[in-house]
């Protein structure tokens, strides 16, 4: 018996590990709301702060930079010290940074607020799914709870658009951070009531390196994409910046593959599943976190909507979310090329009719394209963790799952940087009447990356790509 395993109370009851995934799907929830809820707050940021596009920008991925880097390290701690802890630690943390960003006086300080949100929410996602494994023991059991976890993270973000409509146009933007203060508090009242502790029997050891390496990639690439439009690509900043990103994914790799005890294990890649997984993670999230930032400023900025009618445009897109996550979930248990294959192809001709849009364009045009988007992002967002996971040997599954997670914040950061830095680039004139024949560029990017995402699909999900785990699982035993 593990350790993991003696240091949970013994016997608990159903009722108990219900209050349990609920409230490790709170801390979920917390983390993919405040990815979506803040993207209709952002003009009136905009306007209140005096921030530019860039400007932005850096609100939305100061936040996603800081979770994708700290997300492997942060499981591996909980696994260390405790994942109640950690978690406990994580709420404290997310919910000090989100009143820090309620009273941002101006843009700078709320981008550094936001990465001390991202340094508690990156705590709370690898805890609770270690919190949950450690609670559900009984392999059926498990999956559906985890299922559920997994659902918990689309319903995030289908509500996160219309919840924060509504709160920025009955209270301003501020109120979208207020929100988060009282269920983290209460969050850690319950932790600490109902969860017991739990570690790894054997921790895996830090690799302070690679997670360096990684927080200079990751920095370094995104203030060269969205900085470029503003200094000039052969400005010394962005060229310096894009010269260590590039020297930092080099070293990373090669450093990885030296150490004994990996941050990520390179090799895991040689698993054309698990790899799949992780490029689909990406390029979906990069699109819908670059579908979030771009239609916020096209219905407010472009078409003069309040907050709360914007949110309520985005219906459509939230209730096919809801609506098709429990579908993907059984098909792609079983097989999981048809969740993904239809659900890019779904983003692709979704984001070409966001591409025919104008300042006049009639309002059904506009909620049947969040319709298609919706109906795309809920398919293929559950099936990615289900693709990581089969890719990867049994033992190996948290990890996969992890990765996907990084996955799903690095193509966040990667979406809102390319497509904002695209479309302020072209905009010629104020927002107001430059930015809807600007954006048609970024919308067509869009449906190019989920065409790419159908490809890798199709490629990475057949029984000649299996055959791959197979490969991978006798080399590591």
């Amino acid at each position: 018996m593990d350790r993991a395993r003696e240091e949970n109370e013994p016997g608990l009851g159903r009722r108990r590990k219900l209050v349990i995934l609920a409230i490790s799907c709170t801390g979920l929830f917390l983390v993919g709301l405040d990815n979506t809820i803040i993207n209709l707050a952002l003009p009136s940021i905009g306007r209140d702060l005096q921030a530019s596009v860039s400007n932005l920008q850096w609100v939305i991925d100061a936040y996603s930079v800081v979770l994708a880097s700290l997300l492997l390290l942060a499981g591996s701690i909980g696994d260390r010290i405790g994942r109640k802890r950690v978690f406990q630690i994580g709420l404290v943390l997310f919910g000090l940074g989100s009143l820090l960003c309620s009273i941002a006086p101006n843009v700078q300080l709320l981008v550094v607020f936001r990465m001390l949100q991202a340094v508690g929410g990156s705590m709370l996602n690898p805890s609770s799914v270690s919190i949950i494994t450690n609670t559900f023991t009984e392999r059926r059991e498990r999956a559906r709870a985890i299922g559920i976890w997994g659902s918990v993270a689309g319903l995030s973000w289908a509500l996160g658009p219309i919840l924060g409509g509504v709160l920025v146009d009955v209270d301003g933007w501020r109120s979208v951070f207020w929100i988060n203060v009282p269920i983290a508090l209460a969050a850690v009242v319950l932790v600490t009531r109902f969860v017991p502790e739990s570690r790894a029997a054997r921790a895996r050891q830090l690799d302070p390196i690679g997670q360096l390496l990684v927080i200079a990639l990751l920095a370094t690439l995104t203030y060269a994409i969205i900085e470029a439009p503003q200094l000039g690509i052969r400005s010394p900043w962005i060229i310096g910046c894009a010269v260590v990103a590039v020297l930092s994914a080099i070293r990373f790799v090669r450093h990885e593959l030296r150490t004994d005890h990996p941050l990520l294990d390179v090799r895991f890649f040689k698993s054309v599943p698990f790899s799949g997984a992780t490029l689909i993670a990406v390029g979906s999230y990069g699109t819908v976190a670059g579908f979030l930032f771009l239609n916020a400023l096209y219905l407010q900025a472009a078409r003069g909507f309040s907050p709360l009618f914007a949110g309520v445009l985005t219906l459509p897109a939230a209730i096919m979310i809801l609506l098709l996550s429990t579908v993907s979930g059984r098909i792609g248990g079983n097989h999981p090329r048809i969740p993904v294959t239809v659900g890019a192809l779904a983003m692709a001709v979704s984001s070409f009719m966001l591409a025919q849009l104008t300042g006049g364009s009639p309002l059904w045009q506009v909620a049947g394209a969040y319709a298609v988007f919706g109906l795309g992002f809920g398919l293929i967002n559950p099936a990615i963790t289900t693709a990581a996971v089969s890719g990867m040997p049994p033992s190996q599954a948290g990890v996969a799952a992890a990765v996907a997670s990084a996955g799903r914040q690095v193509g966040a950061t990667l979406g809102v940087a390319v497509l904002g830095s695209v479309v302020t680039a072209r905009i010629v004139g104020p927002v107001s009447t430059g930015f809807v024949s600007a954006a048609h560029l970024g919308w067509l990017i869009m449906a190019a990356t989920g065409l790419v995402l159908f490809v890798v699909g199709l490629a990475t999900t057949g029984r000649r790509a299996l055959r791959t785990v197979q490969d991978f699982d006798e080399r590591v035993k």
